[in-house]
């Protein structure tokens, strides 16, 4: 019998079902006092219909359209009672024709209807289920939405204790819902409540809220498996930290992708929607990934070098630092003050007379020693007419004393002497990677030393200026090279494709610039910035001319296996701005 459908004891006379209020007026003293009547009493409802009807059989139709409550009068007075009480026959007989509301379901009743609800509905029978609801319809669309939309390999519904009386009178039961999925690395669990209450046919029946489905859903609300945003992956540092909030690698990190073959694997999760709020994830079934990437970086020696390039180009210079670990080639920091570009690894200018280790190593390897008498002229001519910063006449310098005191006429006077047109070049490549085409991990600029024309271009050329091109980047690969005696090609990811030089750095030349960039730092140019620094030092300034009338700051060193370049646009000296800002780097980050 469905709910509603009327019990077989109320058929009338000539198979006519009399309305609810008849078993009510004339059953109520029969009964088992639930409403409706049972067969065995039967008989006695029968009697007792008959008797109502012999007293009242000559009443016309116009006063039986007066309803129950006419009716009700009647037979009371037929049978002596009074509406208003009277005799205790009549105040009896009046009770009983009142209907007696429906008691709630007893924790019994609740916890046998609940165990059905629940198992209907684990088992994917939602028109069962819902069938024990106090709104089948509305409830069979609920559930047949949630079984579609959160597509479960198998949900387990299971009450979680005997059943309670709830704040209104009624039972609740408790229950734990578990659900799996294809795919999952785990199980969504959860705990939720339903209410039981008496249907219109005196069952128990499950009262259907949407909270039955979730306790977080409200009228209106979605319950679905939705793919999660395609997480973006977050380059960190060697060690793992991340890289946010550097500015010189606001525009770097965002191009930083994945290596080739690594994939972004889009999640899923249990997602609870309702106009108004804000999507809620109730279970994520399979975490988004993507493939991360550790950059060479250490954020620590970013965070300074960032300091430092902010201090020296205060006033709105340009400046950039490149900090490069020795022994593996990895760029350990990257910093340049806002400029537009990345100027520290795609900038191209003139380095100075940091160019005068490249030029120091072709003239070692033409026979020239660090002992060699290479006299420091104020002036020289090729035929343009050069000088130094350092005005006077030096005829006893050596090579090793032109190049701690950063002389121009002696690099300029034996470099025309000793070297070929083209040999700065092929030792700047071959040996130091300048000129090859380098692949550190995100776009850069390659370093260009043309082969001079004239002799003009040459004496340019041999002390870092005319038409060299280079950067922050290109130049603390030269200090690496020479502290390490190899170059490799610095990288900002290990899985950036490098290239190797064709040939290497002679081990005895190797040996001569490092005790030549060791005097500098303590006895020559860079003795200021590099003061207190210990271990194996080594350092060389660089001055070079911008066409203005301000000069550029360059400066290369190392300390340990930490090498370092930096530049100032419009700094002046070596060992002034850029000088000052790469010291600070090696102090943090160098060790003896």
């Amino acid at each position: 019998m469905r709910d509603g459908q009327e019990p077989d004891g109320n058929q009338g006379y000539a198979g006519h079902t009399e309305p609810d209020d008849y078993d009510v007026e004339y059953g109520g003293g029969y009964g088992d006092g639930d409403g409706y009547g049972d067969e065995a009493d039967a008989p006695r409802r029968s009697g007792a219909r008959k008797a109502v009807l012999a007293a009242v059989g000559g009443v016309s139709a116009a006063l039986l359209a007066v309803g129950g409550y006419g009716l009700h009068n009647l037979v009371t007075a037929v049978q002596g009672g009074s509406s208003n009480g009277g005799s205790a026959g009549g105040t009896q007989a009046s009770e009983s024709a009142v209907r007696t509301p429906q008691a709630p379901p007893t924790t019994e009743e609740a916890a046998a209807v609940a165990q059905d609800f629940l198992a209907a509905w684990g088992r994917g029978d939602v028109t069962a289920a819902s069938a024990l609801t106090d709104r089948p319809e509305t409830a069979r669309a609920a559930l047949a939405a949630f079984q579609e939309n959160v597509p479960a390999r198998a949900l387990a519904l299971t009450a979680s204790g005997p059943a309670t009386t709830g704040t209104t009178g009624e039972p609740v039961v408790g229950f734990r819902a578990k659900a799996e999925f294809e795919g999952a690395t785990g199980a969504w669990e959860y705990d939720s409540t339903l209410g039981v209450v008496r249907g219109g046919s005196g069952k128990a029946v499950v009262h259907w809220a949407p909270t039955v489905l979730h306790p977080h859903l409200a009228q209106g609300g979605t319950i679905a498996v939705k793919a999660l945003p395609d997480p973006v992956s977050k380059p960190t540092d060697r060690n793992g930290k991340p890289l946010e909030g550097f500015p010189s690698l606001a525009a770097v990190l965002p191009r930083i992708t994945p290596a080739d073959g690594g994939t972004v694997v889009s999640g899923r999760a249990v997602v609870l929607s309702a106009a108004g709020r804000e999507p809620e994830q109730l279970y994520v079934l399979t975490p988004p990934s993507a493939p991360q990437v550790k950059l060479t970086l250490d954020a620590e020696l970013q965070r300074v070098a960032e300091e430092a390039i902010k201090q020296q180009a205060a006033g709105g210079k340009p400046a950039s630092l490149v900090a490069i670990q020795p022994s593996t080639g990895h760029i350990l920091a990257m910093a340049y003050s806002p400029s537009g570009h990345n100027r520290a690894v795609s900038a191209g200018q003139a380095p100075g007379s940091t160019m005068k280790v490249i030029t120091s190593a072709a003239l070692l390897e033409a026979g020239v020693t660090p002992d060699t008498v290479v006299p420091c002229k104020d002036t020289t001519n090729s035929p343009r007419q050069w000088h130094n910063d350092e005005r006077g006449d030096f005829p006893s310098y050596t090579l090793a004393d032109d190049f701690s005191h950063s002389c121009n006429t002696g690099f300029i006077d034996k470099g025309l002497e000793k070297l070929q047109p083209g040999t700065l070049a092929k030792v700047a490549r071959e040996q130091f990677g300048l000129g090859l085409e380098w692949h550190i991990g995100i776009d850069s600029r390659d370093a260009t030393i043309p082969v001079p024309r004239t002799n003009d271009e040459a004496a340019a050329a041999y002390i870092g200026q005319g038409t060299i091109q280079v950067n922050s980047l290109a130049m603390a690969s030269v200090a690496a090279t020479v502290q390490s005696g190899k170059f490799r090609q610095p990288v900002l990811r290990d899985d950036a494709k490098r290239v190797t030089a064709p040939g290497s750095l002679p081990a005895g030349v190797a040996r001569d610039l490092r005790a030549m960039m060791a005097r500098t730092a303590t006895q020559g140019t860079a003795r200021t910035p590099m003061a207190g620094l210990t271990g194996q030092i080594g350092a060389k300034t660089g001055t070079a001319e911008s066409g203005g009338t301000a000069t550029n700051s360059w400066f290369i060193a190392y300390r340990g296996d930490l090498a370092v370049a930096a530049e100032v646009d419009g700094g002046g000296h070596g060992f002034a701005a850029a000088g000052v800002a790469a010291a600070q780097v090696l102090k943090a980050g160098g060790k003896g």
